[in-house]
């Protein structure tokens, strides 16, 4: 699948529009995509920014990069524009870290293709091809994942990248059965037949002066986060189902009448997971604990902040974000490159997943209470005094969230002067993303944990046999406690259970175009 992408693309077209465009280009830059070659109108562009670039040169005035040094060495004058490109991404090569994963480093490669053939960055359309295809055959720098402020852009992991396609560094190999390893670029460009490329400065620059890394990687976490939404909804109106709680606390007429767009889809979503005609059981409160009550309330804000950093990502995935640009004859020098939107979008990505993920443990420390949980055992175990239940995985679901808070920390506040004082004001938003992403891992593992908590009170209430679909893989993977057992694994493949199933509810609702109320 691709998408196809142009100067005049905008995604802003309603509350939450990126959400499925963002989904789209997720997939479009996967391991077996394909990125369409320049067509004339690209070629066009291309050639008429190049063409501006020239004239501008001719008349002797100054342009960032070319006849002038990078960062605070503007002052000075370039000498060779062609040992500009090769200076420019050697002295950046200084990232450091664990490679980012490969999904994020083929899309980090796909956002900045497409931004490069917008023309706006004076790109030699034969250069631009020569990248896409190797693109296109697999090729994928390994992208260390630390060392850059995002506010030239991430110059040092995109630099990193480049320097990959000059067989300088290391490149993602991708066996028959689907594994990922490392092995040096230029083992992995001569795998597929080519030599290593030698870096124009133009291309050099609109490639490494972008937001691209960061904003690939909050992609990415948006669309994780998104699952993980969806999954704590599922898993919470399976509790409430379990319970017998009140089910007008999820009534869509209590979110028509506050109004707020994601608390009516996510009280849709917990509607499907209740029995038709379920009524309040009365041995329960009238109310609920909070944690059940306002679930829809809780993940409805937080599904509309992703939606809001959503429609900010789609945005930047669809400009140009190097430096300097032309536009029509004009040659212009600004501050695209800067990553702020890229990063207050992230860290709400983060901050609001962190809600979620809130939810999911305090559902389980409500299920493993005797006080909330029915008179039911505590911890869920069939053997109290000997047995021990689920007492380990709350506390490890307990440690997950603690350390997610200090991972979705603002990366903002954060921020350092650095570059000789040119770089005075940067937004930090890879630090932002890489910290979501780690915090998204645990937030995954406290979904996996609650979920074992929902198999458990199922099989506490006699209910194991009534089960189907997702609940009986979920049954399958943690069957009764009829004695203590290590339970990692069975977090993690419940995890793993979820995460699909998100996926694919979400999935269909795109294709649907459904709300999620019923």
């Amino acid at each position: 699948m691709t998408v196809e992408t142009s100067s005049s693309d905008t995604s802003d077209t309603g509350a939450g529009a990126g959400r499925a465009w963002l989904a789209d280009i997720v997939r479009s830059a996967a391991w077996d995509a394909k990125l369409g070659p320049c067509d004339d109108v690209d070629v066009a562009r291309m050639r008429a920014s190049a063409a501006t670039i020239d004239r501008r040169l001719a008349s002797g005035a100054p342009i960032y990069g070319l006849t002038q040094g990078f960062g605070p060495l503007v002052l000075f004058d370039a000498e060779s524009e062609a040992e500009q490109g090769a200076s420019l991404i050697a002295h950046l090569g200084t990232a450091q870290g664990t490679p980012l994963p490969p999904d994020v480093a083929r899309l980090v490669l796909w956002l900045r293709l497409n931004s490069m053939r917008k023309g706006y960055s004076a790109v030699s359309p034969d250069f631009w091809n020569t990248l896409a295809d190797l693109w296109n055959q697999g090729f994928t720098p390994a992208i260390p994942r630390d060392g850059t402020v995002s506010a030239s852009g991430d110059l040092q992991p995109l630099a990193h990248a480049a320097l990959a396609f000059t067989g300088f560094g290391e490149a993602w190999s991708r066996d028959e059965q689907g594994r990922w390893t490392v092995q040096p670029a230029a083992d992995a460009l001569g795998s597929l037949g080519a030599q290593p490329l030698s870096w124009p400065v133009r291309e050099a620059l609109a490639f490494v002066n972008g937001t691209g890394v960061g904003l690939a990687q909050a992609i990415v976490n948006h669309q994780s986060a998104l699952r993980l939404t969806r999954a704590v909804a599922v898993l919470g109106g399976r509790l409430a189902a379990l319970l017998g709680a009140n089910p007008e606390h999820f009534d869509t007429g209590v979110a028509l009448a506050r109004g707020q767009a994601g608390q009516l889809t996510v009280a849709g979503w917990i509607q499907r997971e209740l029995p038709e005609g379920m009524t309040h059981d009365p041995a329960r409160p009238l109310q609920e604990p909070y944690s059940v009550r306002c679930t829809s309330q809780v993940l409805g804000a937080v599904l509309d902040q992703l939606d809001h950093a959503g429609d900010v990502l789609a945005r930047e995935a669809g400009g140009v974000t190097d430096n300097p640009i032309t536009v029509g004859d004009r040659v212009l020098h600004g501050g695209n490159f800067h990553a702020m939107p890229v990063g207050f979008a992230s860290e709400q990505i983060g901050l609001a997943m962190h809600m979620a993920a809130y939810l999911a443990e305090r559902q389980l420390a409500l299920l493993v209470s005797p006080v909330t949980n029915g008179n039911l055992p505590p911890m869920l175990t069939p053997r109290a005094g000997r047995g021990c239940g689920l007492a380990g995985v709350q506390i490890s679901a307990t440690s997950f969230v603690a350390r997610l808070r200090q991972l979705v920390t603002p990366a903002s506040l954060t921020t350092l002067p650095t570059n000789g004082w040119n770089q005075d004001h940067v937004p930090m938003a890879l630090n932002g993303a890489n910290g979501v992403a780690d915090a998204l891992e645990l937030g995954w593992l406290t979904v996996g944990s609650l979920a074992l908590g929902v198999a458990q009170l199922t099989v506490m209430q006699g209910r194991a046999h009534d089960v189907s679909g997702v609940w009986a893989r979920l049954a399958e993977i943690s069957p009764p406690l009829d004695a203590d057992r290590p339970m990692a694994a069975e977090v993690r493949a419940a995890r793993d259970l979820f995460q699909r199933h998100a996926g694919d509810l979400l999935d269909g609702d795109l294709r649907t175009g459904a709300a999620g109320v019923r």
